[in-house]
């Protein structure tokens, strides 16, 4: 995907109207919902504990190393799913990933949010530790490579948040000062190599509190709730 924040960032700066000029986002619980919810159903259906995913590749020594490799890009995801689903007691290891992920939603507050942030002016950045991007490509199933001008992704990197270099190529490839961003992750510590950039941070502790926030801190319109009962599939938000 191309990188075009150099390009915004000269029509930002032109209008001046915007409080930030840059949004960077993380994929993983910002993006996304259910993931949780998601992979415990996955391990039901599996035959395993429900919490088999997490503590496998949270809290299991070996699985955490394998998955530190995924997200560096020293392990493709095939590798991973082949190693993960014997230490998980799967015997079908194909797609393992994207298996486990297919109840995960898209966060359609949010991608509703990052669009604005866009249509206002503002450059938007992916920066994500990456789970691997074939065969399973989270981006691509969730629909939201095209809200991006820049993508900063670990396993290209070859280094994964919270590793400060990580931040710096990000606000290199955006073109921006950390002043001048904002950044959501889901998790605190990824938030604080950010904060000492000097970058504004936001935890997404859920998505209507963040969202909220989000759109003061870029002086948007407030997004509303989707409406009850509608089901936002992948297509949908493509084109949203």
């Amino acid at each position: 995907m191309q990188n075009q924040g150099v390009g915004r960032l000269a029509r930002v700066q032109a209008g001046g109207d915007v409080p930030f000029r840059g949004l960077i986002l993380d994929f993983a619980g910002v993006l996304t919902e259910g993931v949780d919810s998601a992979h415990r159903d996955w391990c039901r259906a599996q035959g395993l504990a429900e919490s088999a995913w997490e503590t496998t590749l949270e809290d299991h020594p070996e699985g955490r190393a394998l998955y530190k490799a995924l997200e560096s890009g020293r392990l493709t995801q095939s590798e991973w799913n082949r190693r993960t689903a014997t230490l998980l007691g799967v015997p079908d290891h194909q797609d393992l990933m994207g298996r486990a992920w297919a109840g995960v939603r898209p966060a359609a507050r949010m991608i509703a949010l990052a669009r604005a942030a866009r249509r206002a002016g503002c450059v938007v950045g992916l920066l994500s530790n990456s789970f691997g991007l074939d065969p399973y490509d989270p981006y691509r199933e969730l629909g939201v490579w095209d809200l991006f001008d820049v993508t900063v992704i670990s396993e290209h990197e070859g280094i994964a948040k919270p590793d400060p270099a990580i931040y710096q190529i990000v606000l290199d490839r955006i073109g921006l000062p950390g002043s001048a961003c904002v950044f959501v992750d889901d998790r605190r510590d990824n938030l604080v190599p950010a904060a000492a950039l000097g970058i504004t941070t936001v935890h997404a502790e859920g998505c209507d509190t963040a969202v909220a926030h989000l759109a003061q801190l870029l002086n948007l319109p407030a997004v509303p709730p989707p409406r009850p009962g509608r089901h936002h599939p992948t297509r949908d938000v493509r084109g949203a």
